[in-house]
């Protein structure tokens, strides 16, 4: 008997905005479940993995939804790209939010189909062309601004004299090691002082390595003895 062909590949994504509609007595999982399944057998599609957002609301950034955040990650690593929803309102209530998630979707080559068929990721419609574009600008603004106010925040604490920013100094990570290389550039050797290389050598000899168990280079050594000990 002929085994039968080979169904594309696709996940479900469901929401319930109420835990109150969430437990063994309630329909809103199964009713979901059910819709999904059963385009999904119409359709000629095997769901592969589902992904439920548990008492998120509809009008919630797509973005920060456990459920939705773990289903890129797995589209990003199984190849899938088909999501089934009971209806566009379990991806979204909000229209700006549904189109900001499909433009997510959209960028990673994945559609977005509902149990009754309709592909809102479809791009012919000039009206959700349009909201996409309005949807993308919010966006970028919103991005925008949120870039701003950080900066703005970090400016404030920088001028306090604290360090908010960049990598850690080696006297924040290890400040004996730092006295040690200062003490050594003082010490005369020869009428001379020691060199930077010397003294990661002595560094070495006394179990002052990296974190890779390798000695310190001269130009480490350097900026260890050359910039202040802070208090």
């Amino acid at each position: 008997m002929a085994s039968k062909a080979k169904r594309a590949q696709a996940v479900a994504y469901l929401r319930t905005s109420s835990g109150a509609n969430v437990g063994a007595d309630k329909d809103s999982d199964k009713r979901q479940r059910a819709a999904i399944q059963g385009f999904a057998e119409r359709a000629g599609l095997e769901i592969v993995a589902e992904f439920y957002d548990v008492a998120v609301s509809g009008r919630d950034p797509i973005e920060s939804r456990q459920g939705f955040t773990a289903l890129l990650d797995k589209i990003e690593g199984n190849g899938v790209r088909t999501v089934v929803v009971e209806d566009a309102s379990r991806f979204a209530r909000d229209l700006v939010t549904q189109e900001l998630g499909i433009l997510v979707l959209i960028g990673r080559g994945v559609r977005v189909v509902t149990a009754s068929g309709d592909d809102l990721t479809e791009t012919d419609d000039p009206f959700k062309v349009a909201m996409r574009q309005i949807a993308g600008a919010f966006a970028q603004l919103e991005k925008a601004r949120l870039v701003a106010k950080l900066r703005a925040a970090r400016d404030r604490k920088r001028a306090t004299g604290v360090k908010v920013e960049g990598r850690r100094s080696y006297a924040e990570l290890n400040r004996e090691l730092v006295a040690e290389a200062k003490r050594l550039r003082r010490k005369p050797i020869k009428g001379d002082r020691m060199s930077y290389r010397a003294i990661a050598r002595e560094l070495a000899s006394h179990g002052y390595l990296t974190r890779t168990g390798r000695p310190y280079s001269a130009t480490a050594v350097m900026r260890m003895v050359e910039r202040p000990l802070l208090s």
